[in-house]
């Protein structure tokens, strides 16, 4: 039986999501295995190798979106996985707006940003 969980995110940029990553101090792999409760491995697109025997992943969709894959028991055993996942998303959301902000052609354009 399987310990891991697969989330869907709003997450759709793997170069954000690399750069958000890094810019949090936290390496990420490429086609790596996740690593989950009593060995279990599950492959996904990018990687995160947690302080532990537990890891973060995120797989690419067909819609282009990418799902959060891990085993959320085991990450909680030595991070605050609520901190940790909300960390992530709040800097893709603002490496993911200062992107498009900087778009050509959007030099003399208004920006609203709504927060939900």
């Amino acid at each position: 039986m399987s310990h891991f969980s697969t989330l869907r995110t709003k997450i759709s940029d793997a170069v954000i999501l690399k750069q958000s990553l890094r810019d949090l101090g936290i390496a990420v792999q490429e086609n790596a295995d996740v690593r989950g409760y009593n060995g279990q491995r599950v492959r996904a697109d990018l990687v995160v190798t947690l302080e532990g025997d537990y890891d973060l992943g995120w797989s690419r969709n067909s819609d282009g979106s990418f799902d959060l894959i891990a085993d959320l028991w085991g990450v909680a055993k030595k991070h605050n996985q609520t901190e940790l996942i909300n960390a992530i998303n709040q800097k893709y959301a603002v490496n993911k707006t200062l992107a498009e902000v900087r778009r050509p052609g959007l030099s003399n354009a208004n920006v609203k940003l709504v927060l939900q």
